[in-house]
């Protein structure tokens, strides 16, 4: 039987310890519906160029209006995507896709009164907020949390994690740039263990101390060095930059894995150690618990 080549220095060759690439994907919020957003007010252009200026003036402001609504709608089902997947957020200080009915609306109604009348302009402009806002929601308005966290160190960990996503997001868009397949993928299996870490310490805030350095120095180095290898590779291609590359996000992975293990044990001696205390108390009321 045929079998398909594979080995140490092959592009496809994965390790099993890194897990399913789709592992802990969701599906994202950004389609078709809000790219239909950017699609459905251009043939307004056609309606501008046609009118007597004053009219075209009003096209182009509805236009621009509704464009404006997509650009915000879009961004704010990104800033939505973002806070569900943290377990400890802070609310978007602008509520885009709210603004974005709004502006729809307005949008809407412009076009309403400029091609037909006032009545028209009020049936779009109701039809087309409602709409919107039933189709996308509205924004996240509260601040997500944990209980028995105070507010001070529910911000800290808010703020560093949303420090270490914006790292995330500039080694993404610099690995894209050296277009290697295989460079991809380590970087998307190396920001699944990131993210491993982030999740932990937002389940307990107390390990941010142990952990801000990695979440903060050490990402802010993988992104220096993700843009500097893009700017080598994208001109030269180089083989051996490409492999010490790969062979510093290997070693940034196991370490980053390893810190995670080292919260998680923490935690698991703290629960043990609050147990021991729950039993006791528990013996001193005269209640016997058995340990198995």
């Amino acid at each position: 039987m045929s079998e398909r080549f594979g080995g140490k220095y092959s592009p496809e060759t994965g390790n099993a310890a890194d897990g399913n690439s789709y592992q802990g994907a969701r599906r994202s919020r950004v389609g078709g519906r809000v790219n239909f957003l950017f699609l459905a007010p251009l043939p307004m252009i056609w309606q501008a160029f046609t009118s007597p200026p004053l009219e075209m003036f009003l096209w182009l402001m509805a236009l621009a209006d509704l464009l404006l609504a997509a650009w915000l709608t879009r961004s704010g089902q990104q800033a939505h995507e973002a806070y569900e997947a943290r377990k400890i957020a802070r609310r978007p200080a602008l509520p885009r896709k709210i603004l974005g009915s709004i502006l729809t609306g307005t949008g809407l109604a412009l076009a309403g009164y400029v091609g037909f009348g006032v009545l028209e302009a009020v049936l779009f402009g109701g039809l087309g907020l409602a709409l919107h806002f039933a189709a996308f929601g509205p924004d996240p308005l509260v601040n997500k949390g944990m209980d028995g966290v105070d507010q001070f160190q529910t911000d800290r960990v808010a703020r560093v994690v949303t420090q270490a996503e914006e790292h995330l997001t500039a080694i993404t868009a610099a690995a894209h740039r050296a277009a290697d397949r295989q460079v991809s993928s380590r970087v998307e299996r190396f920001q699944r263990q990131v993210r491993e870490l982030l999740r932990t310490v937002e389940e307990d805030p107390r390990d941010l101390t142990a952990a801000r350095k990695f979440m903060g120095v050490y990402l802010k180095g993988a992104r220096d060095a993700t843009e500097k290898f893009a700017d080598i590779y994208t001109r030269a291609r180089s083989t051996e930059a490409r492999n010490d590359y790969l062979a510093l996000l290997s070693d940034l992975q196991d370490s980053f894995s390893a810190k995670n293990r080292s919260l998680l044990l923490d935690d698991r001696s703290d629960l043990n150690i609050e147990i021991e205390v729950l039993r006791d108390r528990l013996a001193q009321e005269g209640i016997r618990l058995d340990k198995s």
